[in-house]
């Protein structure tokens, strides 16, 4: 597993990143996020229905993956991709920004935006690519969720 390469890499100083959903969770999972130094937590979608349709899972385990990182003062990014007409609701947005405003681990918020660069990943595998007609993110749409997370974080950048 990574726990050893982990271990390897911090024996010869090297501090490890790891970008992750935090959609799955078991006694190795805590054991590797425990090592890790920095967390990229990708959170997909406030709104637990949105959540469902859009990944066909629930939100819940992301939270509390979040949740275990705050509480193991463990720093981690928050990563959100703004879909159109999919993340980009403002009242989802504030509800992100009301649950995790307090938390101290959250060292950067970071504004996704959104683009179809996976998609050939899909035809390539034979899979349906859900959102071929969405469009991609107007400027002041990026304008606008960025003032809106800047309401709750001091550390939003769009990427």
């Amino acid at each position: 597993g990574l726990i050893p390469v982990v271990d390897a890499l911090h024996e010869n100083g090297i501090n490890i990143c790891l970008d992750t959903n935090g959609g799955m969770w078991n006694e190795d999972i805590e054991t590797l996020l425990s090592k890790i130094d920095l967390v990229l937590l990708d959170v997909k979608q406030m709104n637990p229905e949105r959540h469902n349709e859009l990944t066909g899972r629930s939100n819940s385990q992301t939270l509390k993956t979040a949740e275990w990182l705050e509480k193991n003062e463990k720093p981690f990014w928050l990563r959100y991709v703004l879909v159109p007409g999919i993340s980009d609701f403002e009242e989802d947005i504030r509800a992100l920004g009301e649950h995790f405003k307090d938390y101290k681990m959250i060292k950067r918020v970071e504004i996704l935006p959104y683009h179809t660069l996976g998609m050939h990943k899909y035809e390539t595998m034979g899979q349906e690519y859900q959102l071929k007609e969405t469009k991609t993110n107007t400027p002041e749409q990026l304008t606008r969720a960025e003032k809106l997370f800047a309401e709750y974080f001091d550390c939003v950048m769009v990427n």
